[in-house]
């Protein structure tokens, strides 16, 4: 039997190996939010990913989607406390609905175990770009290509 090329087979592993696709805008809001952040369970706190899909059910009332898919969350942590801090932003600095999606991720939130209380700040820098931070779906139902 002829001896196997290590550069072919190492070639060969690199190609069956399984990559990983690229983070969307929460994705990222949330690696940078809280690298010391508890495990799911680990002294009873939610994890910055466990709260981002709590607030994926809040929708933009006008849009119809969710602020986590639309890109307006930009940074979700909690402390060690359970107090959780949020950066959140809006379509336009116009948008009346602010006061809104502050109530409603303030009261999901806080009805998370683990959660003592939560801070919503409202953020316009960078402002909202949906080309760079809303989810691929999104851009799709939007039209933006």
């Amino acid at each position: 039997m002829p001896d196997a090329n290590p550069d072919a087979t190492a070639d060969a592993a690199a190609e069956s190996a399984p990559t990983e696709a690229a983070p969307d805008a929460a994705a990222v809001a949330t690696s940078e939010a809280a690298p010391d952040a508890a495990p799911a369970g680990d002294g009873g706190r939610p994890t910055p990913e466990q709260l981002l899909d709590v607030l994926r059910d809040i929708e933009d009332p006008e849009l119809r989607m969710s602020i986590v898919e639309l890109g307006l969350i930009y940074h979700v942590d909690i402390d060690d406390d359970g107090l959780v801090n949020i950066d959140l932003t809006l379509t336009t600095p116009a948008c009346p609905i602010g006061p809104m999606l502050q109530g409603q991720a303030y009261h999901m939130l806080t009805q998370m175990d683990g959660v003592e209380d939560v801070e919503v700040n409202l953020v316009w820098d960078p402002p909202w770009d949906p080309k760079t931070m809303a989810s691929e779906e999104v851009r799709m139902a939007l039209g933006i290509w």
